[in-house]
């Protein structure tokens, strides 16, 4: 709009207009020549009739004076240009990564150290990437190599895509991980294969291995088969008696391991051993007790069906009555194992007379070995109950009903009754030192039950002395060959503490 198409005829100015427009600039400074020219009233013309024309020409070239700013200064647009630049940004950002996907991306090498790394470089397998959050760049470096190998070891069953020397598409990388997380299995690589075909080299399927076995009559039996198939044969009555003494020994072999020796419960085969003690012959009565002594040893479940199932009479009967040497030990070693660790059954031994059928064994001829043995299982049993006490008062740790069947076996007032503190006092006389070593742990365990005893038997004082001149000079003969601790010196120390205790 030029001022002369706004100046009236009847003005008494005369506007020539602009000349030719170059800019913002120039529209300005015309726009204030129009203000100018109309500000001022025409002459021959009132000012109230000249006020409201004024006014709205003046509105119209302020408009026409912001917009012209507008244009020249971005600050000074009604508009915010926030939202525009924004599209804008996502635009340039969709079409970087259009031009990504289609490039050839560059592996990035890294080293030990942290090295920044660059926007479109790719990171090989096993790298440590961080983001470092002072500069805001991305770092990677090689991993520490115990870490690396054990990341390693879930892709071994596996093949690695196969990549180029240096480079790989962005399109590879998302192809790699599609199959990643849909689980598709990757083919094994040839090596694999041929390490897959080696082994099946040196070891054949179960299958095959069945079949000739079956063309050879030999079957293949788990543990609780071969323990039934024993067991039918043991009770067989059409079974001599060298193989029911070979399903027994061979029985034996199985039940040590826990397991079987509880599955021996599941279809019988413990009661069945059990009545082979009644058995007339002593060679059943041996090798049944020794298959006894085998799983009761360290197996609760076992030793609880045992008493129930009345092995603890059978076997103190057959230690009380006339019977070969080599049977007794295989049944005085069952009867241990059915007692240690079981207070109840060490109850019931109590109330079935089990010290009176020990102390006859003890005191008969040429049944040396079976004393060591007696007076070993005594001082266990002794110790065990002491030891249960005193973890009980310590730790809070021990079942109260275990407890209070330890309680319940008063077997130190037994044993002083029943005359075991001259008993043992006597076995000191044995020759072997082994026998004597376990001997003198007996009468200290036993010490403060037998006090007035041992200091009543005279024999005894002598029996330590004489011990203690022949092991203070084997001890002397020790730490000349250089044993500071040796054997002799700990028996030496045990008799030392009861000359002490006794004077």
């Amino acid at each position: 709009m030029h001022a002369s198409v706004l100046s009236g005829s009847d003005s008494g100015y005369t506007d020539t207009g602009p000349k030719e427009r170059e800019g913002p600039n120039d529209l300005v400074t015309t726009g204030h020549r129009l203000v100018r020219s109309l500000t001022v009233p025409p002459q021959g013309l009132p000012p109230s009739r000249m006020a409201l024309p004024g006014m709205l020409l003046g509105l119209l070239m302020a408009s026409c004076f912001t917009f012209c700013l507008s244009h020249q200064n971005p600050e000074f647009a009604l508009t915010s240009p926030e939202k525009s630049s924004t599209k804008e940004a996502e635009r340039k950002e969709t079409t970087a990564e259009e031009e990504l996907d289609s490039e050839v991306l560059e592996v990035f090498h890294p080293t030990h150290e942290w090295q920044a790394l660059r926007p479109g470089q790719a990171v090989p397998v096993g790298s440590h990437v961080r983001l470092n959050l002072q500069t805001g760049a991305r770092e990677v470096k090689l991993q520490e190599e115990d870490k690396f190998q054990s990341n390693l070891k879930a892709l071994k069953k596996g093949k690695r895509l196969d990549i180029n020397a240096n480079t790989y598409t962005s399109q590879d990388l998302k192809s790699a991980l599609a199959k990643f997380k849909e689980g598709t299995e990757v083919e094994s690589s040839k090596e694999d294969k041929a390490r897959q075909a080696k082994i099946k080299r040196l070891f054949r399927p179960i299958e095959e291995l069945k079949k000739d076995f079956e063309e050879l009559n030999v079957v293949i039996e788990t543990d609780m088969q071969i323990m039934v198939r024993l067991i039918n044969k043991f009770n067989s009555s059409s079974s001599s008696l060298e193989e029911k003494i070979a399903a027994l020994f061979d029985l034996e072999y199985y039940v040590h391991q826990m397991d079987n020796a509880q599955d021996l419960l599941s279809f019988g085969g413990l009661q069945v051993v059990i009545n082979g003690l009644n058995s007339t012959e002593p060679l059943v009565k041996e090798y049944a007790a020794f298959v006894l002594g085998a799983a009761f040893s360290s197996n609760p479940k076992v030793q609880v069906e045992a008493i129930e199932g009345g092995a603890l009479q059978k076997l103190l009967v057959i230690l009380a009555t006339e019977q070969p040497l080599t049977a007794k030990k295989k049944v005085l070693f069952a009867l241990c194992s059915l007692l240690r660790h079981f207070p109840y059954a060490q109850q019931q031994f109590l109330k079935l007379g089990g010290l009176q059928v020990l102390r006859s064994l003890v005191q008969a001829k040429g049944t040396e070995v079976l004393a060591v043995r007696v007076v070993t299982l005594l001082y266990d049993l002794v110790t065990e109950k002491m030891f249960a006490e005193e973890e009980a008062e310590l730790t809070q740790e021990t079942p109260p009903e275990k407890l209070q069947q330890y309680r319940q076996v008063h077997l130190l007032p037994g044993l002083r009754e029943q005359g075991w503190c001259e008993i043992t006092a006597h076995l000191l006389a044995l020759p072997e030192h082994d026998a004597r070593e376990k001997v003198l742990q007996t009468l200290g365990a036993l010490l403060a039950t037998c006090r007035d005893r041992y200091h009543q038997d005279p024999q005894l004082s002598r029996t330590l002395v004489s011990l203690q001149a022949e092991y203070q000079a084997l001890a002397t003969l020790e730490l000349q060959d250089g044993e500071d601790e040796g054997y002799f010196r700990e028996l030496l120390g045990s008799i030392n503490s009861l000359l002490k205790e006794l004077r």
